[in-house]
């Protein structure tokens, strides 16, 4: 099971842990939410729980539960800008269907 970062991704979340000015990393997770069943959930992890799993590429890592990986093996982060909208983006393979806003995701 993996999870991987782009570069770009990486050097996004190396800005804002170092203007956090503390954290191990990012954790990756999903949630159940929204009209398609699951949501992609971000936040910054100071110390690791048990059960959890880190994946380290550019520098950064990112920290998976047991449960939110079942869902997330596969998937890469990448942040993109485009105009003036930026964002992480979420390529996971094992997405069926996502509701129209993109708020959610079926597996």
């Amino acid at each position: 099971m993996a999870i991987t970062v782009t570069e770009s991704a990486a050097n996004r979340v190396s800005s804002f842990l170092e203007n956090r000015g503390k954290g191990l990393g990012l954790r990756l997770g999903v949630k159940t939410s929204g009209c398609s069943g699951l949501a992609y959930i971000l936040e910054f992890v100071d110390e690791l729980d048990e059960g959890d799993e880190v994946f380290e590429q550019f520098g950064v890592k990112v920290i998976v539960d047991a449960k939110s990986l079942v869902y997330l093996d596969g998937t890469q982060l990448d942040f993109v800008k485009e105009g003036l909208n930026e964002g992480f983006e979420f390529k996971n393979p094992n997405v069926d269907g996502e509701c129209g806003c993109g708020e959610s995701f079926s597996v």
